[in-house]
């Protein structure tokens, strides 16, 4: 089974390395890790525009290809996960495919978001407090689809290069779609 690899880890300083790293874990358990970086893209003479774009169909083809998605859900640029992980999290569900998820950050979403009074963040909004990781429609994407949530807090050193609670889920999906 081929697995698409979201998250984040495209913005490390060695995505490849980290591609390498997550395909050995999925290698170890039976399946096929698939890293957004594997299509062959050429970008050069695009326009930033053309080459988003490019980048967006590359990684709906290979989303496409794939039987399942583990998503790096570990909060990026904010309390929140990535904002690209979340739309594949959502393409993937809405194709009937399993989505896991983890994060390297294992507070809940309400925990991490600053809030100056119970339920209310600085701007006065409601934050959510369902007692999930992320946003109740990332975590319902994971729970209807069959799939399974893994969080821990790992040490700030290696918040994004830190693989154990990857395995675990990686581990988790062999156990439910493999056995």
């Amino acid at each position: 089974m081929n697995v698409y690899l979201a998250g984040p880890d495209v913005f490390l300083p060695e995505p490849l390395e980290a591609a390498r790293a997550k395909k050995e874990i999925c290698a170890k358990y039976g399946f096929v890790g698939q890293f957004p970086f594997d299509s062959a893209l050429d970008l050069a003479g695009l326009t930033p525009v053309e080459a988003g774009l490019a980048i967006y169909k590359s990684n709906i083809q290979l989303m496409d290809r794939c039987d399942l998605i583990v998503a790096n859900m570990t909060p990026f640029r904010g309390p929140s996960m990535d904002v690209g992980t979340a739309f594949e999290m959502g393409y993937m569900a809405a194709q009937g495919k399993p989505v896991f998820g983890y994060s390297n950050d294992g507070r809940l979403y309400g925990d991490r978001v600053p809030q100056p009074t119970p339920e209310r963040d600085e701007n006065n909004l409601f934050v959510e407090q369902f007692g999930m990781h992320d946003n109740l429609m990332l975590e319902g994407a994971i729970y209807t689809s069959n799939g399974n949530f893994q969080g821990k807090l790992v040490d700030a050193a290696s918040y994004y290069t830190d693989l154990s609670v990857f395995e675990a889920v990686i581990q988790l999906a062999a156990a439910k779609l493999l056995s």
